[in-house]
């Protein structure tokens, strides 16, 4: 165990709601410590893979599309949960978080734990900004995400005081 804690915003904020992931990752310098890895990506799987590469726990915050749409409905998901979602459900990109996930579990890539924090959508069309209900749920979201941080930071440490593997 690495103890390494790592926030993926997925998405493009060139895209109306898809830039919910990145939105949140920009909000939390201050909010985690400064040792959590923040990183914004565009979800594609090759990337996804070398971010969360080393890390103990990999949180990823993303836009959901699901029919019918519930915009700025919040849903956290297991790796096992978002992994189970077809293609086009779990997320906006052309190839979903679901099968980042197959491939980093069979390439025995994936970190110990995966949480992932989404949106539901109302709009992904060419454009910046997020729709009222995405801007909405946006403080929610970006408090689940630093409280998964805090989870996780506390498992590393209980972990590393009972006798666990030590921490860098």
């Amino acid at each position: 165990m690495t103890g390494r804690v790592v926030v993926i915003g997925v998405g493009n904020p060139l895209r109306g709601d898809d830039g919910a992931g990145p939105a949140v990752v920009e909000a939390l310098p201050g909010r985690v410590p400064e040792d959590i890895v923040l990183a914004v990506s565009d979800g594609e799987p090759g990337r996804m893979l070398e971010l969360w590469r080393g890390a103990d726990t990999a949180i990823v915050v993303e836009a959901l599309r699901l029919r019918p749409a519930r915009p700025g409905e919040l849903h956290t998901l297991t790796a096992t949960e978002a992994a189970a979602r077809g293609t086009g459900t779990a997320s906006t990109h052309a190839l979903g978080l679901g099968e980042c996930l197959a491939l980093a579990e069979a390439l025995d890539l994936l970190p110990r734990k995966v949480v992932v924090h989404a949106v539901e959508v109302a709009d992904v069309e060419l454009g910046t900004g997020l729709s009222d209900p995405v801007r909405s749920a946006l403080p929610e979201l970006i408090e689940r995400t630093s409280a998964s941080v805090r989870q996780a930071r506390e498992g590393n440490h209980q972990r590393q005081t009972s006798g666990g593997e030590p921490l860098p």
